[in-house]
């Protein structure tokens, strides 16, 4: 019986580091300031780590979407500690126990994922390196099989150039990448920065102390853990490579690190990104077209419900797993098919206090072969402030919209202005936001410069797509799409219609609307009554859209013709600063002439005066005859 014992002993001896040499796939480590102005020596940080674990590792029964659900801690029993320059700071240790966020079954992924903030106090001296080293990456690694990990941040609260303490980039990945062995890709690494004007640059994690900021090592087993060949620009953090074997995962270890500006060659903090790529070979009958999460969100903080939509191409293709990477408190129902090639998961999420800021998701879809959508990656801003919609009145059915703080062209094309036609819907004129030079972002207004020659008579309505204006502070969030033909709508008068005919007529009714919680659009009120600068090709002058209403009269009592007035059309030159310029480069330049010959025989005579005065002045024998005179005068004064 003791035999047995020792044997029993000797196998979980043995399988211990077996299996805690396995469970860690990767992870990113942020922090900011909950306020950002220098008040004092020290300052409250807010610190972010995400980690993703082996699904099997830490629990039996394993971890699902209940877990979740009721925000299950994983016990991981660790802690992220201070690696460098400690002495620059009071930093404490902070657990490494994480909160569930997901948990994805597919047996490729097998992911285990959780986050934890946690708040400290830190004087303003603090410039440390954290991090969380330990053992081990798991197995089946094309670099680093089993070998150990380190994952650091360099936490540097120094003020900024611009007197303000800084924040870290932030950036999401999903825990696990697929794509095909043998293929040339292209991967983007998200990354943003609340402080929005710092110039990003990602690089690789690499073990040179001596040299990299954080000066410790920065990726244990995986540094270079991509294949040989892989381009890395930094600048927009994208990789290019190929995947040479089937079967297996290949551990991508990155740093990302903001400068004040492109001119800086010090970056201000230093933020882990570490994940894994999948190579598997595409199948006899797989779809030539992988799965794609259709539609583009808006990355604003709201409470919300949200259903992700994923389109598949080809029939059998069905939808097998969504690989996500959320909040915390973020729950996601099952995949449903509702219709021929298309698929849905719900997700549901009320964020809490401490979660105020950027929040990152990602999600990819797998099909039944092993195809995996581009990842879906996008950052909720949790209560943060946009500028609000308000619409305060109407002026002869002419609305001018005004922002409460400033907005943005957005960041992306494809963002449009539509105007339609009122009695059709049809589209008559459009301007992409992302670029165009019609629509232009002042403060707190967008002016919409419309080349278009309106039909008198005629009433058009605006509509704005999602993200048609982005707001002013971290990347930027977005304004909800505006496709309600009531909210803006307005009139092109028709002269022919004006009369002096006696009538009675109403003035126009002032109109309020609630508020839009979004980031949204204002419109220049000084440029037309219609809120739009028209400028045409076709013509040199506009009409307003406002007319006079004359007084209103009684009626003759005795019947008769009634007397038709002359129609009265009121039109306005649109002169703009370059014809101002135009109209008075002839005046001014035959101003300057004349100008130049009145004044060239005065200046003659006003330099002749002054040199004669001059010479006199300096000539040796008047100063000569001056110094006899006065000593003459000396002379008689003393007799």
């Amino acid at each position: 019986m003791e035999q047995v014992l020792h044997l029993v002993l000797f196998i979980l001896s043995t399988l211990c580091p077996v299996n805690d040499g396995n469970h860690f796939r990767g992870g990113i480590i942020s922090w900011r300031p909950l306020n950002n102005t220098v008040q004092g020596s020290t300052a409250q940080i807010q610190i972010h780590q995400r980690y993703f674990w082996n699904r099997t590792w830490f629990s039996t029964p394993y971890c699902t979407e209940a877990n979740v659900v009721a925000q299950t801690v994983i016990p991981v029993g660790s802690y992220m500690t201070c690696l460098a320059n400690c002495s620059s700071s009071t930093y404490t240790q902070i657990t490494t126990n994480m909160v569930t966020t997901d948990c994805d079954l597919n047996p490729i992924i097998d992911s285990w994922a959780g986050e934890y903030y946690y708040t400290e106090t830190l004087p303003l001296t603090t410039s440390i390196t954290i991090g969380f080293p330990s053992s081990a990456w798991f197995l089946a690694l094309y670099i680093g099989s089993g070998g150990n990990w380190a994952i650091v941040n360099r936490m540097n609260l120094a003020s900024r150039p611009d007197g303000y303490i800084n924040s870290s980039p932030v950036t999401t990945t999903l825990p696990v990448v697929f794509y095909p062995r043998g293929t040339r890709v292209t991967h983007v690494v998200q990354m943003a920065d609340n402080d929005a004007t710092d110039y990003l640059v990602c690089r690789w994690s690499n073990k040179n102390i001596t040299t990299n900021y954080n000066r410790v090592d920065e990726c244990g087993g995986v540094c270079s853990g991509l294949p040989t060949g892989t381009i890395l620009t930094g600048t927009n953090c994208t990789l290019s490579f190929t995947l040479p074997t089937a079967k297996i995962y290949y551990g991508c270890a990155l740093q990302i690190e903001d400068f004040f500006s492109s001119t800086y060659t010090t970056p201000m903090s230093s933020v882990p990104i570490q994940f894994l790529f999948y190579a598997y070979n595409v199948s006899a009958g797989a779809c030539a077209t992988a799965p794609a999460i259709i539609g583009v969100r808006p990355n604003r903080g709201i409470q919300l419900t949200e259903t992700i939509e994923i389109q598949t191409y080809c029939p059998g293709q069905t939808i097998v797993d969504l690989v996500t990477s959320s909040p915390i408190g973020m729950t996601h129902s099952a995949i449903s098919n509702p219709s021929p090639n298309l698929w849905i998961m719900t997700l549901t999420w009320t964020p809490i206090a401490s979660q105020a800021g950027p929040q990152g998701f990602c999600a990819g879809a797998i099909d039944n072969s092993s195809l995996q959508s581009a990842p879906w990656c996008l950052t909720y801003l949790v209560d943060y402030t946009s500028p609000n919609l308000i619409l305060p009145q109407v002026v002869q059915g002419s609305a001018s919209p005004i922002a409460t703080s400033a907005v943005g062209r957005p960041s992306r094309n494809g963002t449009n202005v539509c105007f339609h036609l009122d009695t059709t819907n049809a589209s008559v004129l459009c301007y992409d936001a992302g670029y165009s030079p019609n629509v232009i972002y002042t403060g707190y207004t967008i002016v919409i410069v419309a080349d278009f020659t309106w039909t008198p008579g005629q009433s058009y309505y605006v509509t704005m797509d999602s993200g048609f204006a982005s707001g002013s502070v971290f990347c930027h969030a977005e304004s909800a799409p505006i496709t309600d033909k009531t909210f803006w709508r307005f009139d092109i008068w028709n002269p022919a219609l004006s009369s002096t005919t006696t009538t009675t007529t109403t003035p126009p009714t002032t109109h309020t609307v609630t508020s839009l919680g979004t980031t949204t659009t204002s419109i220049n009120t000084a440029c037309t009554t219609s809120g739009i600068v028209v400028t045409s090709t076709n013509a040199s002058t506009t009409t307003t859209t406002a007319s006079t209403t004359p007084p209103t009269t009684a009626a003759p009592t005795t019947a008769g013709p009634t007397t038709t007035g002359a129609t009265t059309e009121s039109t306005i030159p649109v002169f703009y600063p370059l014809d101002f310029e135009n109209a008075c480069k002839q005046p001014v330049a035959i101003m300057s002439a004349v100008t130049m010959i009145a004044f060239m025989p005065l200046q003659a005579l006003a330099m002749y005066a002054a040199f004669t005065k001059f010479t006199n002045m300096f000539k040796p024998s008047n100063i000569a005859a001056k110094a006899r005179h006065q000593q003459r005068m000396k002379n008689i004064l003393r007799r």
